[in-house]
């Protein structure tokens, strides 16, 4: 078992994520919510690697990551109005973490944790299937949603978006599946709309 393993499965960390999900009121289930059990595990996950992938982030990426909130996302929105840039230009992400191509995102967790164990455990997270009408279905694609890990993937999965936007020197806010881009004229929002 690998070091990153060990510490995500010590004592302390498993403790402090049953404390975690308890505050959350983790609840159990079979329908694609996660176990108590699996929300223990995942929030462990997420507490060792959350600081590893923090310095790979956006500044203007603010949801759910430390020290981070609706509130602050909106506050940066402000300053880009205050500052000209009016034109608001809002991209609609709900569907895309039901289309995650899987490989390309597991691709993105190798490229900043390097740790084989690690990511076979959240692997198998993302392969775990959901229940609907009492019959089991894999998941092949995208990030399942409602388990303490899918913030964290849909975080790495979007940071490429995040990326891509700050090469191109756009101002942008975004809080998890929601993209406001703030630009100084109609035709500067129209261009990216396009």
């Amino acid at each position: 078992m690998s070091q990153l393993l060990d510490t995500i499965l010590s004592r302390s960390n498993m403790v402090e994520a049953y404390n975690q999900v308890k505050v959350n009121k983790g609840s159990a289930g079979i329908d694609g919510i996660p176990t108590v059990m699996d929300r223990m595990i995942q929030q462990a996950i997420v507490q060792v690697i959350s600081p590893l992938c923090e310095p790979h982030f956006s500044e203007t990426s603010y949801g759910f990551r430390p020290k981070r909130s609706c509130e602050k996302a909106i506050i940066k929105l402000l300053e880009y109005l205050n500052d000209g840039y009016e034109w608001i230009v809002d991209i609609d992400l709900e569907k895309f973490f039901d289309t995650v191509p899987q490989d390309r995102l597991m691709s993105l967790v190798h490229n900043i944790i390097q740790d084989g164990d690690t990511e076979s455990l959240i692997r198998r997270y993302l392969h775990s299937g959901v229940v609907i009408n009492g019959q089991r279905h894999k998941t092949l694609v995208g990030t399942p949603q409602g388990g303490n890990l899918s913030p964290l993937l849909s975080n790495i999965t979007l940071n490429e978006l995040d990326k891509e936007l700050e090469n191109r020197g756009l101002r942008f806010v975004r809080y998890a599946d929601d993209c406001v881009i703030t630009v100084g004229s109609e035709a500067s929002a129209k261009r990216i709309m396009y």
